[in-house]
């Protein structure tokens, strides 16, 4: 089987965990200190990931990266990784291994000193233990041989999509520790605007000054203890003239506590009228903004659970014969060429060839099929797919980052990671977004100041506290984000791979979708039918010298010529001379022999008259058979029919892209005839035949004229220019590398059903994308003016800090329920 992609790992993203990220403006904030980095070519962070994706150039290092990021407040989490080299470093093998870690785009840094064998490594990446151990070989070292049956703790390798849950965890015990000091508080200052009675009996039993002081101890508790992380994020990039969503909730916190102390401790430098203290407000704010970080971490860790599944089916050992014993070793320390033994009901660890031995392999991972594949010497396997109950050994043949799994994974991620051309209006809004709400809430506090009703001082306090505070570029920064990543991993789970992220927003507008033939809405594995020679000839003569010179041919009409060869027990020559013309067919030299065989355009072209089979081409291609000629010495041979069945998801998905309101078109370089038989047999009325790999991109550009923005749908090498020609290119998985390479989508599994699947994921997605927008504007838009006090002059209306802060959290909670409703999303005519 083939791989979904050929990794380049010299310009492959490097995947970097950033902490300390809240809003949107720290996402600009960490864009644009990376975007200065030398050898940066490309920067991008993903807020609902926490992460940043930045594409290596010439004099990249990812330490300077680093310590520009630590340079803005924010910490970038590096993996750490201990290796245990055979032989102590000695001084020169010292500097040739600090060389070859430089080398490796993720490498920050690295205790090497000489004499010791053992190393800790600080890096970002993927695979890093491979790529630091293939280092170390660079270096002319050793890694320490393993131990047999050497257990390994995974525990870091999927920590990167674990950090909610941790999040989560710290969250949960500081909201209780907030909540459990904040309630008494807002029970002995609130409970007496509820219930007066309690208000009398609580100031005749206690005095307001020592209430005061009891007020001050828990606010202070709260505020400096769980609420400390918004002032130590937030007031530092209020210093450094970066005010993000932390510094406000600092601002507002501080503002409220400041007053309330100045109340407690200094009444004599405020009005008597102006004595109040709202400890309470201060700490109710950071108690619900704890409850919706807490939620917020929850429903993020949900978002990821489809990468989460991905790594789930990881092997994490393997079983491996080295130095003449079998010994487990970790997945990753796996090399090509290993040997590796597979028992009944494992999990096989990387991709490789059966050696010997016989079994039955779970691949519905891959391909979406329930039914288990036999497996026998010389079968592929595939990295993360369940054995039967038979045993076998294979050859390791692709490792780590090589593996389809660990493509699909980085893919998915990738993908996750994207921004769309939509989210550029947002990053426009949230760059202006926090200092735009510090000026409302100093525009609030002064006009207050000037015109509010007494007392004018906490009136003016409370509503500038209350802009502040109820501001949310969270939900602004999340909105897109989380509805990518749920989006695109229910398109994972349905077997479509979103290679460019932008495909997720251009699927939107498709009007029409383009399929080629062969692979894609048939099988790509035709046999010959049927096989008619000249007057002179013999049928096994011809089909041995056609059969010959297809055996050179990667294409799937060559193979069934050649099965078909082998089947009549035929051997075949060797050739000795071979040309391809793409689009015509191939001509050569067996055995001292001119032979030709193709389409009837290539007769044609040399001249040889094709019409004594005119008779037999028609029935054929009505049969929807694709005739091919044959020429032998210059003279026409033979015609012979070769015939491709449908894949058995090819009508019912046609059908779904027919009621999704699209226009479906197939375009092939096969017979008219036999196209338009195909063509009937699937339900399609529109067929462009007989054209070339040019041809095809030529039909796009007409079928675009006519519908609009269309996707094409192909899996051979001929079809890379029009996937790349095509609005959203779309390849079959089981196709060639040059054209999944070419491709915005892939379809994993094959099934033409997937592109139904894809269309529907993209609209889903945007659609709800929109919802999140509406919603985090909306709610900025609307509720930003009622809490600087727009409804007071009319109904006497001003709304609390504390009420702000629970709006605040849950908007952020509501973007993340909404978009984790597209884990179930309805994929039945969300196009029309």
């Amino acid at each position: 089987m083939n791989q979904i992609v050929k990794p380049d790992h010299s310009t492959e993203p490097l995947i970097i965990p950033v902490e300390g990220m809240s809003c949107a403006s720290c996402v600009k904030r960490v864009e644009n200190a990376a975007a200065k980095v030398p050898g940066v070519a490309a920067s991008s962070v993903n807020f609902a990931t926490e992460s940043l994706s930045v594409e290596p150039g010439q004099g990249f290092s990812a330490s300077a990266l680093a310590e520009a990021i630590r340079k803005v407040g924010y910490e970038p989490k590096a993996e750490q990784i201990a290796l245990t080299l055979e032989k102590p470093l000695t001084p020169d093998a010292l500097e040739h291994l600090r060389t070859a870690f430089s080398r490796l785009p993720g490498f920050v840094s690295a205790s090497l000193e000489a004499g010791q064998t053992q190393i800790a490594v600080e890096a970002f990446g993927r695979d890093l233990r491979r790529q630091l151990a293939s280092a170390v070989k660079v270096a002319g070292l050793s890694l320490a041989r393993p131990k047999p049956h050497a257990g390994h703790d995974h525990s870091a390798d999927d920590a990167g999509h674990n950090h909610h849950e941790e999040d989560a965890g710290v969250l949960r015990r500081d909201l209780a520790i907030a909540a459990l000091l904040t309630l008494p508080l807002f029970l002995a200052e609130m409970g007496g605007h509820l219930y007066p009675p309690f208000h009398h009996w609580l100031m005749g039993a206690v005095d307001r000054q020592w209430l005061y002081y009891a007020y001050f101890a828990l606010a202070t508790a709260v505020i400096f203890g769980p609420g400390f992380r918004f002032l130590k994020t937030g007031i530092p990039a209020l210093l450094r003239g970066h005010p993000e969503m932390n510094a406000l909730v600092a601002l507002g916190v501080l503002a409220a506590y400041s007053y309330s102390s100045v109340t407690t401790f200094a009444p004599q430098l405020l009005p008597e009228q102006a004595r109040y203290v709202y400890f309470e407000a201060a700490t109710v704010i950071v108690t619900l903004i704890l409850l919706g970080r807490l939620l917020e971490a929850r429903a993020r860790g949900r978002t990821g659970a489809a990468i989460r599944r991905l790594l789930n089916l990881q092997a994490r050992t393997a079983r491996v014969e080295r130095h003449g014993e079998t010994v487990d070793l970790p997945t990753d320390e796996v090399e090509v060429g290993d040997v590796l033994q597979v028992r009944p009901g494992e999990r096989i660890a990387v991709d490789g060839i059966v050696l010997d031995g016989t079994s039955h392999v779970d691949e519905s991972m891959i391909s979406g099929e329930p039914l288990a594949v036999e497996k026998s010497a010389g079968a592929t396997v595939i990295g993360g797919t369940i054995n039967g109950s038979g045993s076998f050994r294979f050859r390791a043949e692709k490792v780590g980052s090589d593996t389809m799994l660990a493509q699909i994974i980085r893919l998915v991620e990738e993908a996750q990671g994207a921004k769309l051309p939509i989210q550029a209006m947002v990053d426009r809004v949230t760059a202006w977004f926090v200092p735009a709400v510090m000026a409302v809430a100093a525009l609030t506090f002064v006009v207050w100041l000037l015109v509010g009703p007494a007392p004018v001082l906490p009136h003016a306090l409370v509503a500038a506290v209350a802009v502040l505070i109820i501001a949310c570029p969270c939900a602004m920064g999340l909105a897109t984000p989380t509805s990518i990543m749920v989006g695109t991993g229910r398109a994972a789970d349905l077997g479509v791979l979103f290679r460019k992220g932008d495909a997720l927003q251009a699927l939107r507008d498709v009007k029409a979708v383009v399929l080629d033939k062969t692979g894609t809405v048939t099988r790509g594995q035709p046999e010959m039918t049927d096989l008619a020679v000249a007057e002179g000839f013999r049928e096994e003569e011809v089909l041995a010298l056609v059969a010959a010179l297809e055996a050179r041919s990667e294409h799937p009409v060559a193979e069934a010529i050649v099965k078909a060869a082998k089947a009549r027990g035929l051997s075949l020559a060797a050739i000795e001379t071979l040309r391809a013309t793409a689009g015509f067919g191939i001509e050569g030299s067996v055995e001292g022999r001119s032979v030709m065989v193709g389409a009837d355009r290539l007769m044609a072209r040399n001249g040889l008259d094709v019409s004594i089979f005119a008779e037999e081409a028609a029935r054929l291609a009505d049969e929807a058979k694709s005739p091919l000629y044959a020429a032998v010495d210059g003279r026409l041979a033979a015609i012979l029919a070769v015939a491709d069945p449908l894949k058995e998801t090819s009508r019912a998905a046609i059908a779904q892209l027919r009621e999704m309101g699209l226009a479906v078109t197939m375009v092939t370089g096969d017979n008219a005839r036999t196209a338009r038989a195909i063509a009937a047999q699937v339900g399609i009325d529109d067929v462009v035949a007989e054209v070339l790999p040019e041809g095809k991109v030529l039909a796009l550009h007409s079928l675009r004229a006519r519908h609009g923005p269309l996707a094409f749908v192909g899996d051979g090498i001929n079809d890379a220019p029009a996937l790349a020609a095509a609005d959203v290119g779309i390849a079959i998985g089981t196709g060639t590398d040059v054209a999944i390479e070419s491709a915005d989508v892939v379809l994993s599994s094959g099934a033409l059903t997937g592109v139904a699947h894809a269309i529907a994921v993209s609209h889903a997605t945007m659609n709800n994308i929109r919802q999140n927008l509406f919603w985090a504007f909306g709610y900025n838009v609307a509720l930003i003016p009622v809490a600087a006090g727009a409804l007071y002059p009319a109904f006497g209306i001003q709304l609390s800090p504390m009420i702000g802060a629970g709006a605040m959290a849950l908007s952020s909670v509501f973007v993340l329920t909404n978009a984790l409703r597209l884990r179930q999303m309805d994929l039945k005519g969300v196009a029309r």
